[in-house]
This record gives structure tokens, sequence and C-alpha cells, in this order.
């Protein structure tokens, strides 16, 4: 397989699943990528792992200057977990820095809760898409029709439901990214 010759951001902050952002993070380094954790603020940011804290991970932009380079980043990885996503979707700089990647038709990747942010970002209307059952009435509402599948694709969008998905979910979010920009993903 040729080496993933991308940029990636993955945006998170505090409370973020643990796997479904480690996880993506070393595969893609491992395909070749370059990967950037993006947050809304410098520093550290500590994962949720079985119940409690788990890791900090190191923020390598906050959102920005993420936005400030928004042009670098090839794809964007969305993880989940009850808190992150909960905390982006309410910021402004987080939404907008969403938005641009489905304005450029770059591929999105969310898993687990993450989907939460795109509900705030309107992008969901008319899309086919999966996530945490617990948010799926959320993902309805917001006008995409919801699937209980391990991995769902539409026009460069890639979602699944929880860490055991994780497997598939890599593995297609990769594929997208190197398929490159989609015309179908403008729907901001």
């Amino acid at each position: 397989m040729p080496t993933l010759n991308a940029t990636i951001a993955i945006l998170s902050t505090n409370g973020f699943e643990q796997s479904e952002l480690v996880e993506p993070l070393n595969k893609l380094k491992e395909a070749g990528a370059t990967v950037h954790v993006v947050s809304p603020e410098s520093g550290s940011i500590r994962g949720w792992k079985d119940g409690d804290w788990g890791d900090s991970i190191d923020v390598d932009r906050t959102i920005d200057e993420a936005q400030a380079h928004a042009d670098e980043y090839d794809a964007l990885i969305l993880p989940g977990g009850v808190i992150n996503p909960d905390q982006l979707r309410m910021r402004e700089d987080a939404t907008t820095f969403v938005r641009e990647f489905f304005k450029a038709g770059k591929p999105v990747s969310a898993i687990c809760h993450g989907p939460q942010i795109l509900i705030d970002c309107g992008v969901l209307e008319g899309r086919e898409v999966t996530s945490y059952p617990s948010i799926k009435n959320d993902i309805k509402n917001a006008g995409a029709r919801w699937v209980d599948k391990e991995v769902v694709c539409d026009e460069g969008l890639t979602t699944s439901r929880t860490p055991d998905d994780l497997p598939a979910f890599i593995d297609k979010t990769i594929e997208e990214i190197r398929e490159g920009a989609h015309a179908g993903q403008k729907t901001a």
C-alpha cells in the first residue's frame, strides 16, 4: 500500500473516548499521514477510558491555529465520548472549522457520539449515517437516515457506532482520504 501522503486534523477536547482518538491517530501515522490533534486550548487534553479519566494527549494546534492553516488539511476525524462532542458542539469556532471541511468536499469521519458535532454544523440533512445508538433520534431529527452498521460512508462522510467498530472505521477513513475530495460532500 502506498504511503498516505495527507495531513489530517483530529478535532477533540477533554473527555474524548480514549481508543477513538488514539487508535486512528496511530494507524494514520503508521500509514504515513501527518496528524494534528486540534483543540480549543493548547497544551494537552485528557481522554476517557473505562468509566474514568484516561491518558493525556498533546495538542498540536488550537482551533484558531488550525483554522489559519485550514487549506493544509486533507481530512477531519471527530472522535466520540460523551463529554468531548458535547463540549465542542457548543463552540462556534469548532463548528465553523468542521463546516469548512464540508464546504471543501474533504473527507470527514465521526465515531460514536462524534456525529453530535455534525448536528450543530447543519450538515446531516439527507445523509445516511450511523452513531452510538443513544443519539439515533438526534441524528434523525437533524434530517439524516440513521442505520445500524459498523461503518457507513456517504459521499466522503464516514461514521461508525462504537469502539468495537474502530478497525472498519479506520480502514474506511483511510480509503476515503486516499480518494480525496468528494463533490457530494458539499452539503454545508
